[in-house]
């Protein structure tokens, strides 16, 4: 900085750094979960019949995750990993994936809204089945886009179990 600078109080650029939670994370951000480190690398926003939740995309060393937060009476967190489940339409009422029995808890159709690695299904249209067992701690999430069915194993965790860093 120059004398002049120095002299006449040219003020420092301030940084703000925001606060991230589940619910405001953005691509980009980085998430630490189970001691290992995410990137944000998408977004998909699901809307159906008045409801909003999250799904982000997150980009470990050589593992893909999604997380997923939703806002009900209470805030839900939960980790998701893709199956290679092979299903056809139509869904059943249960299924039975590793000896473990779930069933159907909700269904219904959802309009996305994509950021990211998820821009691609932005305005899409998807088909969603959620089952849970019988103690509802473990959950199998089935979309379906067009005709590409896609299943996910969950369970919940607590939003302390994360650090969000925002990456912009």
């Amino acid at each position: 900085m120059s004398f002049f600078k120095k002299l006449f109080g040219q003020k420092e650029k301030v940084t703000v750094v925001e606060e991230r939670t589940a619910l405001t994370i953005k691509v980009g951000d980085i998430v630490t979960y189970d001691l290992e480190d995410f990137e944000v690398v998408g977004k998909l926003t699901y809307h159906s019949h008045g409801f909003e939740w999250l799904a982000y995309q997150l980009q470990g060393i050589g593992k893909t995750i999604w997380l997923s937060a939703e806002m009900d009476d209470e805030l839900g967190v939960a980790i998701y990993e893709k199956l290679p489940l092979k299903l056809h339409e139509p869904m059943p009422k249960e299924l039975i994936q590793d000896g473990i029995k779930y069933y159907l808890d909700e269904s219904g159709v959802a309009r996305v809204k994509g950021e990211g690695r998820g821009q691609n299904v932005n305005n899409a249209e998807c088909k969603y089945f959620d089952y849970c067992d019988e103690d509802e701690e473990k959950f199998l999430s089935v979309e379906i886009w067009g005709s590409e069915i896609e299943v996910s194993y969950g369970f919940e965790i607590e939003e302390y179990e994360l650090k969000i860093i925002a990456g912009s």
